[in-house]
């Protein structure tokens, strides 16, 4: 297929997360679940943060900004699976596909440096409280966030343009339920060397702030065990304790996916994706409301808020 008008006539074809009809229609199923809780769910933390003055401080200015990723980061692929499932077809543009995968990319970056710089705020207050409103100022806050986005998208762009200069021009089956850089590469019958170099280096760039983490927490961790009490080692751990359960589940399934040869993926890889794309989002809320009093006496302020304000 000439590349010249491959943009305007190739489609790709998304297999979904099994290829297997009946499974298809489960995950339909589960992620028509999952959407409206993971869009609700992040919409509520930002509210609640915003409306809540005792929640103005560096630590959920980040987490805001983090649900607010999680809720675009959701939005690029979910509702065309639904949307493909409910019309019958399979199809995705090329234009659309590279879209997708831009985005996925921007958005999966910018969610990692937020999380680095949850962590280093973490350790921050810990290991430096007297300086911490000196050193977390909000100007900081908003170039850490601002940088997160910065690099997720710097990140992505050298990856599309790439991929947007391939042939494609045999099968068209992307073996996942949307358009990622590893099926893509695969199906490619361009030379692919370069690209492939490149993909590791975006997994060595993202690899960064998960270094960033694990340095934070071997200085949280160093410091808190030489507190001589227990209730200010537990009340240290808790404070830590959602963030280091979100980091979990979302590197421990990216790092089951990308940190890998790229020849060894398959469609049956496609359900790893699932955990990071979609079920890390919508537990994200949860996990920070229900294991933190601050945001559960925020939601239960903006509940209360909006039932009082209802006209009679």
């Amino acid at each position: 297929m000439r590349e010249d008008n491959q943009s305007s006539t190739f489609n790709f074809i998304l297999l979904g997360v099994t290829g297997q009809q009946k499974q298809e229609d489960f995950f339909f199923l589960l992620f028509l679940f999952i959407y409206p809780i993971t869009l609700i769910g992040n919409l509520l933390i930002i509210l609640a943060i915003h409306s809540d003055i005792h929640l103005h401080n560096p630590m959920y200015f980040l987490l805001a900004n983090l649900s607010f990723v999680d809720i675009f980061f959701s939005s690029v692929t979910i509702p065309k699976m639904l949307a493909n499932h409910l019309l019958g077809t399979k199809a995705i543009s090329f234009g659309g596909c590279l879209t997708q995968m831009y985005f996925m990319i921007a958005l999966g970056n910018t969610d990692s440096y937020i999380l680095a710089a949850m962590a280093y705020d973490r350790a921050v207050a810990i290991t430096r409280p007297l300086h911490y409103t000196t050193i977390m100022s909000p100007r900081t806050c908003v170039l850490l966030v601002t940088a997160s986005w910065v690099v997720g998208n710097a990140n992505a762009l050298p990856h599309t343009l790439l991929t947007a200069s391939l042939s494609f021009c045999g099968n068209q089956e992307v073996a996942n339920f949307y358009c990622d850089i590893t099926p893509l590469l695969k199906l490619s019958c361009s030379d692919i060397h370069f690209n492939v170099k490149m993909m590791y280096l975006g997994v060595g760039i993202f690899s960064v702030p998960l270094l960033c983490i694990i340095i934070s927490y071997v200085r949280v961790f160093s410091t808190v065990l030489r507190v001589p009490s227990t209730k200010g080692v537990l009340k240290a751990f808790s404070t830590c304790g959602s963030h280091l359960t979100v980091v979990s589940l979302y590197y421990g399934t990216v790092m089951g996916m990308y940190f890998r040869p790229l020849t060894s993926y398959s469609l049956k890889d496609a359900v790893i994706t699932v955990m990071y794309m979609a079920v890390t989002p919508v537990l994200n809320p949860f996990i920070y409301s229900l294991r933190n009093r601050d945001m559960k006496a925020a939601l239960g302020k903006l509940f209360s808020r909006r039932i009082f304000s209802q006209p009679m």
